[in-house]
Order: structure tokens, then sequence, then C-alpha cells
């Protein structure tokens, strides 16, 4: 049997956006609110599978806290979870809302966000969903360290490492409120999810219903204090002196527009009007029939508030009308007693029912998240779950059914199986099989990964029109995701290159087969972009350029190097990022790890260092499915810079970090160190650095060695602290060394082994009568540094260097040869 998805509410007043997790089958572990009389309608809905998930109390509060979790503890126990599904959290919002008045300093208030990134943190759900008003983000809190920040920072720098995230403000009567509703939505996806971006998760566009299709067939009410048949239709009783006020206003109008001196709100105050303020201007203001549904706030029970005039009857809006606006079915109860059955009382017991729950009722109305936008946002959480990625050998089993390597049959199928397969599953198909066809390493750019290289680049929101380049399209993979980023913009000119022209037909059947936005405008381009003569300066060049090598074509080469900053190099994607940088205001290329540290790359970051290199990812092996390689990606303006900060994002790590250019690029070492910190600088004030050169033999092989012989070769393994290790069957010899280039080292004083290729580095000296083979690299003295003593190679076994040398190889895991730059942080005790 399937578990169930579940979720975690905080702050969840009455439930009325949780409850869209209920309609779609979520089973809530646990929900927290501080009100107990608001956390009973929930409930009054069922919303917790135990008693025990009812939790009333301040979260920032030990116990709640614990009793939250032991909650938890107790569903992994019983119901075999790892972890919730989901995690929701809807903090008070009085300090950042454009309603309140009377904000002062909110800073405690609004830190009750901290809770909710605190227990995000703790938990690690798949999925967090944050809720609040407009001005969320920009507002002030004070985070885990004690330090006040902007919202959306604290969010970032806390679970930016554990999760791709995307915050949004959206007018909710576009994803299926009908109320106007502006707020912010942040969406994070935990990063071991493969495939799923928050863009999935996002709540559909939806069309908002007039007031007049909403709520134009319930009964009128115009006698005050009538009750309908409904209970939660009546007519809300007010003061009768304010009727003039309002009784003549039309549609869209305020009754501070009256000409009549007496139709003005106001009071009297020793015989004399006094004029009420009307500070956001929509006071005691009729709404209208053909619009959607106003903001429904806290307050909505007086006139006095924001727009709570009916567009004919002189009252506020019914409870019943607030609920269709704020999208809650009828099935929803706010009471132990049954909606049916109050619906049965006798006018003067519905009256006295309304007297005692019509506030609380309201006000959680006002708190609310409209139930169809989290309706929405479950839905789609259960679609990208129930949504598997193909296997490999799935998908070569369709290539052999099909003959996908044909062109020809790889559109056919497109075509054919589109709505039977998903669009990541097609994409998958097609680059597999391009891959195959062209013969090139299989580098499937996961969705997520590709997420990861757009969520940083400029929304650009001072231009109307944009120009999108991506260098090396392939099958498309990014093109989606760049749908969902530039939505808003009035028009997006996206230039799609690509060198193969079968790769362009493939990716135009499948653009073919899935809805271009109105907005963008999209050229396709057969050429080879290191050759292409352009002249057009895009605002963002974007992708996954090739990364091999020219070994073979000289003549290619020289013309890719033909003007090329750096020319020590024959990887393609080095030209790349040059001609990028040219062509881009923004770049956001993914790219071997390598570029990090690579000598052939040294001039490359020298070049990306002169422009404003904003962030760098660094995936590790996770960014492409079935191909061990390690990759970065990095954005990077071309234009200078003021900015002396850095965002450093690792998959490795699950860090999210922003840190100063000059301390992570420094020029003190050969290369760019991204994982740079105290305890790493703290083993560089121990020892004197660049004090090694380094070699590697790169001509013995099995071939000529034998299991006799005059001269022992050392490997790896033989290496040990300080001494040679003798392995049975491991060890091999040579009888002649005279054409070798490690024989320069034959039985010279002082050189020392270090094993390549590992984080557990150890060092012996060489001894007599020995050679060793690539698997070890041999370090020899620079002039003027003193002799290296057994202390010295003692350090390098000590868990202090080897986490120190992690971090001068930016935990590589494939590029780990020990080389003229690396070999650098090898030094001698000070």
């Amino acid at each position: 049997m399937k578990k169930p998805l579940t979720y975690i509410s905080l702050f969840s007043s009455a439930g009325v956006g949780c409850y869209g997790f209920k309609q779609n089958g979520f089973e809530c572990i646990a929900t927290n609110e501080l009100l107990t009389k608001r956390l009973k309608i929930q409930a009054f809905n069922e919303k917790c599978k135990y008693e025990s998930g009812y939790i009333s109390g301040d979260i920032t509060k030990k116990e709640v806290r614990q009793q939250l979790l032991k909650e938890l503890d107790f569903w992994k126990e019983k119901h075999k979870i790892k972890t919730p599904d989901v995690l929701i959290a809807t903090p008070p919002c009085q300090g950042m809302s454009v309603a309140n008045h009377k904000k002062n300093d909110e800073k405690s208030r609004n830190s009750l966000v901290v809770e909710s990134i605190k227990l995000t943190k703790k938990i690690l759900p798949k999925y967090f969903v944050f809720e609040n008003v407009r001005a969320f983000l920009n507002t002030t809190c004070t985070d885990i360290d004690e330090i006040d920040k902007p919202i959306n920072e604290a969010i970032k720098y806390n679970l930016g490492g554990n999760y791709n995230i995307l915050s949004k403000i959206v007018n909710f009567k576009e994803y299926g409120s009908n109320s106007s509703r502006t707020r912010t939505l942040v969406i994070g996806v935990r990063k071991d999810i493969p495939n799923i971006t928050p863009y999935d998760l996002f709540p559909k566009k939806q069309e908002a219903r007039t007031l007049n299709q909403l709520i134009g067939n319930l009964p009128s009410l115009k006698e005050m204090g009538e009750v309908s048949n409904d209970i939660f239709h009546s007519y809300r009783e007010f003061d009768q002196r304010m009727l003039p006020w309002i009784e003549n206003l039309k549609e869209g109008q305020s009754a501070f527009e009256n000409t009549e001196p007496t139709r003005i709100p106001h009071r009297i105050i020793n015989g004399e009007i006094v004029y009420n303020k009307s500070k956001n201007g929509d006071k005691y203001a009729r709404w209208y029939w053909d619009k959607e549904g106003p903001c429904v706030h806290t307050r909505n029970d007086i006139l006095a508030s924001q727009n709570t005039v009916l567009p004919s009857d002189n009252r506020v809006f019914s409870i019943r009308e607030l609920m269709r606006m704020m999208s809650i079915p009828e099935s929803f109860e706010w009471s132990h007693i049954k909606t049916k059955e109050l619906n049965k009382l006798s006018e003067l017991e519905k009256k006295a029912f309304l007297k005692k729950e019509e506030l609380n009722i309201r006000h959680c109305l006002g708190e609310a998240v409209p139930t169809e936008v989290f309706k929405s946002i479950a839905s789609n959480i259960k679609k990208v779950n129930s949504n598997e990625s193909l296997s490999i050998s799935q998908i070569k089993s369709l290539e052999k059914e099909f003959k996908l390597n044909q062109t020809d049959n790889m559109v056919g199928f497109i075509k054919s199986n589109f709505e039977k397969y998903s669009l990541d599953n097609i994409f998958l198909i097609a680059e597999h099989s391009n891959s195959e066809r062209l013969n090139t390493s299989a580098y499937f750019t996961r969705k997520d990964i590709a997420y990861s290289v757009i969520k940083n680049l400029p929304q650009l929101k001072k231009k109307k029109r944009i120009r999108i380049l991506e260098p090396s399209v392939g099958v498309g993979n990014f093109i989606p995701l760049l749908f969902e980023k530039y939505e808003n913009k009035e028009e997006v000119i996206l230039d799609l290159c690509d060198l193969d022209s079968n790769s362009l037909q493939i990716l135009k059947t499948i653009l073919s087969k899935i809805k271009i936005p109105e907005n963008f405008k999209i050229n396709f381009k057969h050429i080879d972009f290191l050759r292409w003569n352009c002249k057009t300066k895009y605002d963002i060049v974007v992708g996954n350029p090739p990364y091999g090598k020219v070994t073979k074509n000289k003549e290619l080469l020289d013309l890719y190097k033909f003007g090329a900053f750096n020319s020590n190099t024959n990887n393609i994607f080095s030209f790349f990022i040059e001609k990028s940088l040219r062509l881009g205001n923004f770049v956001s290329l993914i790219v071997p790890k390598s570029l990090l540290n690579a000598p052939e790359f040294d001039k490359t970051r020298a070049l990306l260092k002169k422009h404003d290199l904003q962030k760098i990812c660094d995936y590790g092996e996770k960014a492409f499915k079935g191909v061990k390689i390690e990759t970065v990606s990095f954005l990077c303006a071309s234009s200078n810079s003021s900015n002396d900060k850095v965002i450093i994002e690792s998959y490795i790590k699950n860090t999210y970090k922003e840190e100063s250019k000059e301390y992570i690029f420094s020029e003190e070492f050969p290369y760019w160190l991204i994982y740079r910190d105290s305890s790493f600088d703290t083993v560089v004030s121990k020892m004197k650095l660049d004090v090694f050169n380094s070699f590697r033999d790169r001509q013995i092989t099995k071939s000529i060695t034998q299991s006799t012989g005059e001269i022992r070769v050392l490997k790896s393994r033989n290496i040990g602290n300080n001494e040679i290790k003798e392995i049975d069957g491991y060890d091999c010899y040579i009888d002649k060394i005279d054409d070798l280039a490690v024989s320069k080292f034959y039985n010279e004083s002082d050189v020392v082994m270090v094993p390549n290729l590992t984080y557990y580095p150890r060092a012996s000296f060489l001894p007599k009568n020995t050679i060793t083979d690539g698997s070890v690299a041999l370090l020899t003295l620079k002039n003027g540094s003193r002799l290296p003593t057994k202390q010295d190679l003692e350090f390098y076994s000590t868990e202090e260097f080897k986490n120190y040398y992690r971090v001068a190889r930016n935990y590589g895991t494939r590029s780990l040869n020990i080389d003229n730059n690396s070999v650098f942080f090898f030094g001698l005790l000070k």
C-alpha cells in the first residue's frame, strides 16, 4: 500500500489554506497555532489523524517545539516515514503588512519567521511552502545568528544549501483565489530530489471570477441583522448613524468622496464635526460587481476597513460571501456543530451563535491563505511525486525498439508519444539518443540542476524587452525554465544555437508540442557558436557548453584560439566562456570543475575575475545522470562592479553562503578556494607554502614492469607515513630506466613521495634503488627552501592537514592529480 503524503503546518490559524492539502489526501502530522479557539476549527475539519497532532502554544517555546518533534518521531516509528513531504509556514505578518499603521518595532514579531526556518532546517521536509504579505522578503528579522537582516537573506543563507528556492510576489486572484490578494510565496525543493523544481510546485494560473459570477446567486440582504437560510450568509449589524455615509455610494466610491458634510465619515466632538482620516483611501468603500472580490482583511466585519461594502446592499460582506472570495468550499466547517445542523436552528439561536463566533471566523478569514491556492500546490506535489524518471536501461530499450538514433525516428517518436511521457522524460530520451548518435558523452542536465543555473539570473526589472542566447542548446533542457523565469516580460527574444542540425530539428519538434508563451520569440541558429560572427549584444547568455578537447583538427583549433585570451587550452568550454562574456551582459554556464584549479585555466580564471563574478555553484558529480564528471556553474556580469561579495553554493557541503571575493580569489594561492575557512587559514599559518616542485611519471606501465628486477617501482599503496609498505602481489620492478624521465630522481636525496589522487595524504622519502610510477607524485625542493624533515612529512598524515587538504582541493573527487598548482599546498612547518 502506498504511503500517504504528509505535512506539518505552522502558524496555521483555522487551517483554511491547509484544507486544500486535505482535499488532496495529505495527512497532517502536526499543526501548530497559538490561539486554541482557531486550532479547534482545524479539529472540526479533522485535519490531523491523531488528537496529539493539534499543538496549541507559542512555537518559540522549547516545550511546544518538542511536542511537535515528538509527534513527528511518532509518525516515523508508526508509519515508517523518513521525513514529512511538506512543511507549511504562514507566520504572523502585522509588522510587514501595508494595512498595519501601528508597526513600530516589529523585528521580534517578524522573527517568528526564523522559527519556521529553524524547524525547516531541523526537519528537512522534501518541500517547504512559506506564505506572507508582499513586503515579506524585504522585512527585517532577527536571524538565527542574532543578526538583523532581510527575511529573504535569512531564508537563502539558512536553507539555500539544502533547497532550491523560488520566491515570487503574486496576486492570488490569478492562482485560484477569487479576491485580489497580493502575497509572497516562497517554495523550496530539497536538492536530493532529482528533476523537480519549485516551478513544478507553484500554483497554476486560473482566471478569477467576477464578484457577480461568484456571489450574485446569493440572496440580497436588506434588513440589518437579517439571517438567511444559510447561517453564514447574514447582514452584520453596524451603527445606524453610518448608513447615510454609504447608502448613496456608487461602485468604486468611498464615503470620503461624498459632498454633503453629514455623509462624510465623522464624529461629533463638543458639538463640532471632526472628520475621520482615510489613510488608505479605501475605507467605507463600495466594491464592484464586474471585478474579482477585494482583498479580505482581518477587520472585514466593519465598514471602516478596506473595500468591505457590497456593490448593492448597504452592508459588509457576509461570511459565506467571504468564503467564496477565499475559495473555501462549503464542506469546510466552522463549528463542532455541522453547518447543516446550524441551519436548522431558529433565527434567535443563529444570532446567538453568530454573536459568539462571527468575529473569530471573520478574523480567521482575513488571516487565511485561499484554499484553492494551497490545493493547487498540493495537487502539483502529488503529480511530481507520481512522475518517475526513466532509467538508462529503459531509455536504451526504447532506443533499440524505435531506432531512435535516427533523427526521423526520434521526431516521429516524440510526435506519437508526447502525451505518454512527461516532458522531463522526453528530454531524457531525446538527449540520450542524440548523444548516442553524435558519439559524445551522455550528459543529462537534470532539471533541478538547470534550475540552479538560472535561479540567480537577474529579473532585469527595468527592461520590458530582453534578449537571451543559448550558445549550445542541444535538445533544450533550459528552455521551459526560461519560459517560467521571464513570463512577465513584454518580449523575450530567445536565440538558440547548435552546431548539429538534427538537434535543432528534435528541439523544434518538442517545442511544437508545448505551449510557448506569447511573449517569447524564438530564433533557431544552425551554427558553430565559436565561429559565429555575431554583433548582437545579449542581456543573458545561459547554457551548458560542450566540454571536449579539440585534438585532431589543428585548423579548427587555430580558429578557436584566434584572439582568445586563454590560448593555453584545447578545451572548448573555455572558448565558450570567453565568447559568452563578450556577447552577454550576464553569463551563467555549467562547466567542468577543473575551471577552479587546473593550470590550463589560469588565464580563464583571471579573465572571469576582471568581471563581476556573482556566484559559483559546486555540483560535484551530481549534475549529470549516469556520468561521473565534476561540474560547477557560475554567474558573471560582464561589467565591472563595486560588489566585493560572491555567493558560493555547494551540493557537496549543502551550503549557500556569501564570501568576500578577495578572500576566495586571493592572490596568495595559485587558484580559487571556494571552501576556504578559518581552519584552513590556521594550517596555512603553520607552514611555509610553495616550496616544492612536482613530478609525475607518464611512461611506466604494466607492459614494461615485472615481478622481479633490479629497480623497485613504488606505487601509491606502498607509501605510508614516513615508511614504505610491503604488499604481497603488489610490488613490481624494472631493469632499465635510462630512457625514462623519472630516472633523474634515482638515488637523489630529499625527494618526497606523496600518493596521487587521494584525500588521505601521507609522505615518505624516496629510498635508494627505487623509482615511482604515475600514482605517486615526487616533490623536490625549490631553491632557497630548507630541507624537509620527518616531522614535516608526519604533519601530512594528521587529521588537521587532511581537512586542510580537502579545502585546498575544493573537495574535488576527479581532479586530485598533484600538479604544479596543487603542490603549492604541501609546505614545510615554520
